[in-house]
């Protein structure tokens, strides 16, 4: 009877070393860890109603009537973190800031100065938010998927009108929760359409936040996709009442490792 020769040994030895590594997915067939998305675009005012304050002395105004619907252009960064197979955190950097000059038809009273008809007047309008969501994968299929979740959203809003050395402004920054829902259907391998939105209403005020987007997986770590997005809401309160809808045409492009 042959013995194998003692190279033979070893050859057999670094196979069977081999065998686990060559049989474990690579990099790329591996879930991400982390996810980077850059969105931009331009965006138009539906609404853009302002009373501040709003208590009866002071005029109610259309900052989109005054400066006008737009565009402006704006954008978004999202960065998430997959803690198991089916959960992740998602954190949301959403500056939005708009400046416009216009000639009111009709004096105004805001924030305590008075602003005089026929004469140009400068109106800032600034709503960023600063987002951080907990998500659920609570179903999985094979094209589709769907998550839900919760959201605390930091808003921190301005507005402020200045003419002919007349000024005033409410600066506003506060909390608020949201909830969380998405939905993912492919109908190919490489192609998504999905749905997102931060949305509650209730009390004084509601707050909408919601995009449907067509995504292409360019591979498995980068896709770009196109979309729409809407963001309503506002407050109803004695110290003011403010509502816009602002409505997005975007762009984006993901990276995930």
């Amino acid at each position: 009877m042959l013995r194998p020769s003692l190279t033979t040994a070893r050859r057999a030895l670094f196979l069977a070393l081999l065998a686990p590594v060559a049989a474990s997915p690579t990099v790329e067939a591996q879930a991400p860890t982390f996810a980077l998305e850059v969105e931009g675009g331009p965006v138009w005012q539906s609404y853009n109603d302002v009373e501040i304050p709003n208590d009866g002395s002071a005029t109610r105004f259309s900052l989109s009537d005054l400066v006008g619907s737009g565009p402006e252009w704006t954008g978004r960064v999202y960065l998430s973190w997959w803690l198991t197979e089916r959960s992740s955190i998602r954190l949301l950097y959403a500056p939005f800031t708009l400046v416009g000059t216009g000639t009111p038809e009709q004096g105004i009273s805001f924030a305590g100065a008075t602003y005089d008809a026929g004469t140009p007047l400068e109106a800032t309008y600034t709503f960023n938010s600063y987002r951080a969501s907990y998500r659920w994968r609570w179903h999985a299929g094979e094209r589709s998927a769907l998550w839900v979740g919760f959201t605390a959203k930091i808003r921190d809003a301005t507005v402020a009108l200045s003419q002919a050395g007349t000024a005033s402004r409410k600066d506003n920054v506060g909390f608020v929760p949201l909830l969380h829902v998405a939905g993912l259907w492919r109908p190919l391998p490489t192609l998504a359409l999905s749905l997102d939105a931060d949305a509650l209403a209730g009390g004084p005020g509601r707050a909408v936040d919601a995009a449907v987007k067509v995504a292409y997986d360019v591979d498995g770590r980068w896709s770009v996709s196109a979309g729409y997005r809407t963001v309503e809401g506002g407050a109803d309160v004695e110290e003011v009442y403010s509502f816009a809808w602002l409505n997005y045409a975007v762009v984006g492009v993901s990276w995930r490792w």
